[in-house]
């Protein structure tokens, strides 16, 4: 083979292995960008046998069947003061906890009773001790529990508070009625009607929080969603 023949070889060959080795860390990196969301939830009930909190765990195990994690914040176990709007709170540790959670999320799912008509004020209070470093941005879902028939009332006005701190908050909503007859002895959902509302919940949370911070779905996750829910995907 002439010089120029071998130089025109090696050339080629130093090109292809440069391709092969440029792709190869694309793939990498791709790879590495590629997450699940981040999803938390926060019931803001204190009662030892918490029908939000019941609702949450029923919520959680759909979600995670889908593929995606999702942590609750559990304020019963938790000491937060009165918001009193000075921003220090370093006696009290569980208030960056949260606020670390809220922050690292990329959905957050509220969860409350309905007292006198609107939310509880111990949601109301935990909301207070977050910011809009924590909340802006974020995709929130939301459910409220009655020991009455349903309605919207909680529901809207956690809206609003999503609205104010520049969140999204997707289109579907949940308010589990009767809530003291809705689970059954293992905390499971009886009716099949709200059983499937739950479903349609997790998976618009899941979509919606993925499409609004640019997260790819993981593969297995957007495939079960577009079998059991192809208006979701």
């Amino acid at each position: 083979m002439s010089t120029s023949g071998l130089n025109s070889s090696l050339k080629s060959s130093s090109l292809k292995s440069s391709s092969l080795k440029s792709s190869s860390l694309k793939s990498s990196s791709l790879k590495s960008v590629i997450r699940q969301p981040k999803l938390v939830a926060i019931g803001g009930s204190l009662r030892p046998e918490s029908h939000t909190y019941q609702a949450l765990q029923s919520l959680a195990q759909r979600i995670r069947a889908r593929g995606v994690e999702l942590e609750i914040l559990d304020l019963r176990q938790m000491t937060l003061p009165f918001c009193d709007g000075s921003g220090d709170y370093n006696d009290f540790p569980d208030v960056a906890r949260l606020q670390e959670a809220v922050k690292q999320a990329d959905g957050v799912i509220l969860a409350t009773p309905e007292y006198h008509g609107s939310l509880s004020g111990v949601l109301k209070n935990a909301l207070d001790l977050l910011s809009f470093e924590q909340l802006e941005g974020k995709v929130l879902g939301l459910i409220s529990i009655l020991g009455g028939t349903d309605n919207s009332n909680a529901l809207n006005h956690l809206r609003l508070i999503g609205r104010w701190v520049r969140a999204w908050v997707i289109p579907e909503q949940i308010a589990v009625s009767r809530a003291w007859g809705a689970f059954d002895g293992q905390g499971q959902i009886k009716d099949e009607q709200l059983q499937e509302r739950f479903d349609r919940f997790a998976a618009s949370m899941i979509v919606n929080t993925a499409k609004l911070r640019g997260i790819p779905l993981p593969e297995s996750s957007a495939v079960m969603i577009q079998q059991q829910h192809p208006t979701a995907v």
